[in-house]
Parts: C-alpha cells; sequence; structure tokens
C-alpha cells in the first residue's frame, strides 16, 4: 500500500492511498471463495457453482464487499501511519469508481478526508485590560426585594359573600374554541389561576371576569392584537367559557418585625432583614460583576486569536444549543416539532456563530490550561460532587451514579474544573480597573412561535410580560417558610 498525506487546510488532512493489485486479487479470491460456498445456483449443487459462474452472478455483492474489507483496514493503516486522530467519520472517495476493477488486474486508488484540531500557537492571554463595573445597589431595589417576600408570605383567603373585584384570584376551568376555525384543536385547561387586574393578564379577561361568583359559568370573547405573544394567538379571536371554580382575595402581612422574625431565618427585626440582605445585595452584584469580567476577558481572548475552527466541533455545539433551547422552550409551553422548519433553522443558523465563539474560546483556554501546567485532583473533583449535591439538594453517591451513566462521568466534572482554572489564570494575569457601572445591553429574546394546549391557554390570558419581570433567579433569597392558605387546592396559571 503506497500512501500520501496532503494538508488542506490547518483542520483538513487528505490522505491519498493506492492499494496495490496483488492485496486486492488476495481479497477479491478470497470473498468469491466465500460465494461460491453459498451459492444456490440453476443447474448447480449448492456450493459446487465454477467460482467464474459465481463471480458474474453476484458481480456487484462481490465487488461491495472487497471494497469494504480493503477500505476498513487500510485507511485505519494510513490514519495511524500519519499520528491523526479524527474528529469524526474519514469521508472516501474512490478513484475513477465507474471503471474499478476488483479482480487485482490493476491498483484501486483513494481519497481519504480527515478532519483534525488545528495547531494553535501559545496564545497571549496576559495584559488583557478589562474594567470591573459593579452594579449599585439602591433603596428601591431593596425595597422591592422585601415587598416580594412580603407578597409570598400573604395568604389567599376565600371570597364567599362578594362578587370578585380587581385583584382577586380567581381559579377556573377554562375552554376556548377559535371563531371561524372549527377545524383548530380547542383550547383547555383545568385549574387556571387568573390574578384579575395583574399587568401581565390579558385585560379582556379582567374586564369579564370581574364580577363573578363562585360555580358560575361566563362566556365572552377576545381577539387578540397581531402581534399577540403567542403567535397561535395573534389576530384570532376566540370564544371563552369559564367555570369559575373559586374566588381568593390576598391578605398581605405588616411590614414590621413580627412579619421578619416570623420567616423563620434569625432575623431579629425589620431592620436586620434589611442589613442582611444588603449584605447578600452587595455580594450578589460583587458576584455578577466578575462574572461580567471574565466572560469579558474570554471575549478578548478569542477576538485576539483568529484561526480555524473545526466545523464538527461547531456542529456538535450548535446542536448542544439548540437541544437547550428546545428544553427551555418545552418549559413554557412550546414544542419545536410543531413549528414551522424554517424557524428551527433560523434559529440554528443563529447557534452556528454563537457555537464557533464556544468552540474557540474551549480551544484557546486549553492552550492556556497547557501553559499554565494547570492540574485537577482528585480532592477537587470529590469537593465538586459534593458542592453539586448541596446545589441539587441529593447526596454526593447519587450524583457519581448519575455521572456514571454519562459519556465522560467524573473526566467531565475534572475538565470543567480545568476551564475554570484556566478562566482564573486569565483574571490572574489581566489588568483589571473598576469603573462606574454601566448598565449592560440586553439581548433581545427569541420569540415564541407556538404553545401547546395547557400552555397555550395560560399563553392566552397572559400579556406579554417577559421583558416586563426581571429574573428572581440571581437574587439572593433565604429560604422562606411556607405559609399556610385557606384557599381550596389550586394550581399555578402562569409560566416563569
Amino acid at each position: 500500500m503506497n500512501t500520501e498525506l496532503i494538508e488542506v487546510s490547518p483542520t483538513q488532512r487528505e490522505i491519498k492511498i493506492e492499494i496495490e493489485p496483488a492485496e486486492v486479487r488476495e481479497v477479491y479470491n478470497r470473498v468469491s471463495q466465500k460465494f461460491a460456498k453459498q451459492a444456490q445456483i440453476d443447474g448447480f449443487r449448492k456450493g459446487f457453482a465454477p467460482v467464474d459462474v459465481v463471480r458474474m452472478r453476484y458481480k456487484e455483492q462481490i465487488q461491495s464487499e472487497v471494497l469494504q474489507e480493503l477500505f476498513s483496514p487500510k485507511v485505519g493503516e494510513a490514519i495511524q501511519e500519519y499520528n491523526l486522530q479524527p474528529l469524526a467519520e474519514p469521508h472516501l472517495h474512490l478513484e475513477d469508481a465507474e471503471n474499478i476493477k476488483v479482480n487485482g488486474s490493476q491498483p484501486i486508488s483513494l481519497r481519504v478526508q480527515v478532519e483534525v484540531m488545528p495547531e494553535i500557537p501559545a496564545p497571549e492571554y496576559k495584559d488583557l485590560e478589562v474594567v470591573r463595573r459593579t452594579r449599585p445597589l439602591s433603596d428601591e431595589e431593596l425595597d422591592a426585594i422585601i415587598e416580594e417576600r412580603r407578597q409570598e408570605s400573604a395568604t389567599l383567603l376565600p371570597v364567599e359573600d362578594r362578587k370578585s373585584q380587581a385583584g382577586d384570584t380567581l381559579i377556573v376551568d377554562l375552554e376556548g374554541a377559535f371563531v371561524g376555525e372549527e377545524e383548530s384543536e380547542p383550547i383547555r385547561a383545568d385549574d387556571l389561576e387568573i390574578k384579575l387586574g395583574d399587568e401581565r393578564i390579558e385585560k379582556s379577561f379582567t374586564e369579564n371576569l370581574v364580577g363573578v361568583e363562585q360555580d358560575e359559568e361566563k362566556e365572552f370573547t377576545v381577539s387578540y392584537a397581531e402581534d399577540f405573544t403567542s403567535p397561535m394567538l395573534a389576530g384570532k379571536t376566540v370564544n371563552y367559557r369559564a367555570k369559575i371554580k373559586s374566588i381568593g382575595a390576598v391578605e398581605l402581612p405588616d411590614l414590621d418585625d413580627e412579619w421578619a422574625t416570623s420567616l423563620d431565618e434569625g432575623y431579629e427585626s425589620l431592620q436586620d432583614l434589611r442589613s442582611k440582605l444588603r449584605v447578600d445585595l452587595e455580594a450578589s452584584a460583587k458576584d455578577e460583576a466578575d462574572n461580567r469580567l471574565r466572560s469579558e476577558l474570554i471575549q478578548k481572548l478569542i477576538e485576539k486569536h483568529d484561526f480555524e475552527v473545526p466545523d464538527t466541533l461547531v456542529d456538535i455545539q450548535a446542536r448542544n444549543l439548540l437541544n437547550n433551547f428546545a428544553q427551555d422552550m418545552a418549559q413554557r409551553g412550546m414544542d419545536l416539532n410543531n413549528v414551522e422548519k424554517d424557524f428551527v433553522q433560523m434559529v440554528y443558523t443563529q447557534m452556528q456563530a454563537q457555537a464557533e465563539r464556544d468552540v474557540r474560546g474551549a480551544m484557546l483556554l486549553e492552550r492556556v490550561a497547557e501553559l499554565e501546567n494547570v492540574e485537577v485532583s482528585g480532592e477537587e473533583i470529590n469537593e465538586e460532587i459534593e458542592r453539586m449535591a448541596r446545589h441539587y439538594r441529593t447526596t454526593p453517591e447519587e450524583i457519581r451514579a448519575s455521572l456514571n451513566q454519562q459519556q465522560g462521568g467524573e473526566a467531565n466534572i475534572a475538565n470543567s474544573l480545568r476551564t475554570r482554572k484556566a478562566v482564573e489564570a486569565l483574571a490572574t494575569n489581566a489588568k483589571i480597573t473598576d469603573g462606574e457601572w454601566i448598565d449592560p445591553n440586553q439581548p433581545p429574546a427569541v420569540a415564541e412561535e407556538n404553545e401547546a394546549e395547557t400552555g397555550e391557554a395560560e399563553t392566552a390570558v397572559e400579556e406579554s410580560s417577559e421583558d416586563k419581570e426581571e429574573s428572581k433567579e440571581n437574587k439572593p433569597k433565604a429560604e422562606k417558610k411556607k405559609t399556610e392558605t385557606k384557599e381550596p387546592k389550586k394550581k399555578a396559571a402562569k409560566k416563569d
């Protein structure tokens, strides 16, 4: 076998392989004999037909098996010969495929395309200049968080002696039929929670459900705006029937020392709660600033180094991002399997740009880790598993069992810690200055294209409110005491 290696690009190699006639003839004879032993041909007993007859009858099958037996080991030998580490299955191209002969009368030539990791020069990662900007804490923000805690301590008392009014919370069974679209699936949701007057609730629901009583059924029609949050409802008219199962009024606790101590979180007074929340918020703001700083350092590192990134790794990362997006949409009641393919393709195309940056950053950070002689000990892996167990409120043993079921297992933990240390090395070697706070621009949210039955019903009664309510996830908040409600069983109607 004769081979030649060609460097097509930093990530692409091509191996030219020529298999000599004698090697081809040996495999051809062996495969022909195998077919002859099994062949059932008219006029001959099974296994006794002449080899030449068998070769004519099973020409295409014999050729296919000969090529398969030749290529698999020869390609593997050539890849090992040049010490290549393919990132994906090699692509084979047979020379002059239409006129190929597998009887050993001539050599067989093929080209093998192999994608590999590029050689990355030592990156310039020291003395990167960044500005740390820490978000200041205002009294208004602190007051808003305390009020949020107070709302969480509220009780919902059943209303029996009056009709519903703004501010009440209704539990309803809802049915909706699209006007002029008899073939469309109706909207249905049981135990749907609707807070009358809430800015997130479609105004028509508040207007029609103020003044109702428990066990009453109310019919009304809602015409949705062309730019409504859910494309399945935008521009549509729906006839609704709502059965009122219960009416509840919210009762808030007084904002005083008694309420603060009742939270059972160690607060001695309302002032003590304010002081400790302020400390938590300031620590959170510092963590946010450090995270932004690290992200900016990684971005500067990426911008500083331009090199070819393997398409295979970009495609894998893009698919990971798309899967994460699909899971996020599923939690909001939207199934990507039910939306137009053009929308999914558009999202995937957007993901590819981010995926390329992610892969480039990961490759650069790995080189930084090598230059910094980063190592991860078994003790550090154990500590990370214990931290994960605390975060997910489970045991280290359960975390390990879960890792063992995943490809990579604990090696993924080690890689994550190695990357984290590489990022810390960037920060340690950077030139960091402190500057005034500048509110960063928020990226536009990707519009939801569809809603699934109950999720659709929930969206149907809510206005477009994602931009109105800031995520609570990063706000410091101690575990709160559960408050017993006096209202019948209910379900949450809103999606986060």
